[in-house]
């Protein structure tokens, strides 16, 4: 049977006081945000690449009081370093050429990612590969993409469930669908950033969608609602009721499908990650 977790993109919010926390709640909140969801997703993680010989991995420290603040049956979607899903590092002068990051798609810088989450093991959904905006100086296309992860996906530790979430609109084509579906990999959709509407994609190749997947509902204009909300995330100010109905429909064609679901809510799709929630619970009922 299938399982359907909604949870947020973070927890780390004052204000939610009065939403889901107490006044009293713990400054890192986990504890208590694990009483009202069953899933968060981590994203601190993901910014890791300093320079070619220095690269950020999580603290012991961190990674066990995650795993100590939830309840077994609680389960995480992590961000994989971007010193592994990064072709090449950024490039502020844009006169220079690339400089190719040589972790790229590293199984042994990967390995040492996920020997850090060991506390974690047993609480992990999916660990999502997050790629770019892949230009032609870093990518030449998607059959490059896809002949460099074919590789590497056979290094993979098999213990965990993997997905992939790309920022390349004329990426997301049948071959590209196929893949995931042959090496029973998570599509990861995600609502926003330039990339088209996920329910289109999801009803154009709804066919190949047979393992877990993950829905990542961010705005598409995330400097514009931090405006609006001036940092203070506890109220809608751009509903997208409309949207959220197309939402109910993939929740349901894929829970049917006994596949494993994450439904990760960020604060700027909304104004408010857990007021989202319980709308996309309303319609659920």
């Amino acid at each position: 049977m299938s399982t359907l977790r909604i949870g947020t993109c973070s927890w780390k919010y004052d204000s939610w006081k009065g939403i889901i926390y107490s006044d009293k709640a713990e400054q890192n909140y986990l504890k208590e945000y694990s009483q009202h969801f069953n899933t968060v997703e981590i994203d601190q993680w993901f910014w890791s690449l300093i320079t070619q010989n220095k690269v950020l991995l999580p603290k012991e420290n961190d990674v066990k009081l995650y795993a100590d603040s939830v309840p077994d049956d609680f389960k995480f979607t992590i961000k994989i370093p971007n010193s592994i899903s990064l072709t090449h590092f950024y490039n502020v002068d844009r006169t220079k050429l690339l400089k190719p990051n040589p972790h790229f798609l590293s199984a042994e810088l990967l390995n040492k990612f996920l020997e850090t989450l060991e506390p974690l093991s047993n609480k992990i959904g999916v660990l999502m590969f997050q790629f770019e905006y892949l230009n032609k100086q870093k990518m030449s296309g998607l059959e490059e993409f896809l002949d460099k992860f074919e590789s590497f996906v056979e290094t993979l530790d098999k213990r965990y469930t993997y997905g992939i979430e790309l920022r390349n609109p004329n990426y997301l084509k049948e071959p590209f669908f196929e893949f995931l579906e042959r090496n029973n990999l998570a599509m990861v959709f995600l609502q926003g950033y330039y990339m088209p509407p996920i329910w289109d994609t999801f009803h154009e190749f709804k066919s190949h969608f047979n393992t877990n997947a993950v829905i990542r509902l961010h705005g598409p204009d995330r400097a514009g609602i931090e405006e609006k909300t001036k940092g203070v995330w506890n109220k809608i100010v751009e509903p997208k009721d409309e949207e959220i109905n197309k939402i109910r429909e993939m929740i349901y064609f894929l829970t049917q499908k006994d596949v494993d679901l994450y439904v990760n809510v960020n604060n700027h799709y909304e104004g408010s990650a857990p007021l989202t929630i319980e709308k996309i619970k309303m319609e659920l009922k």
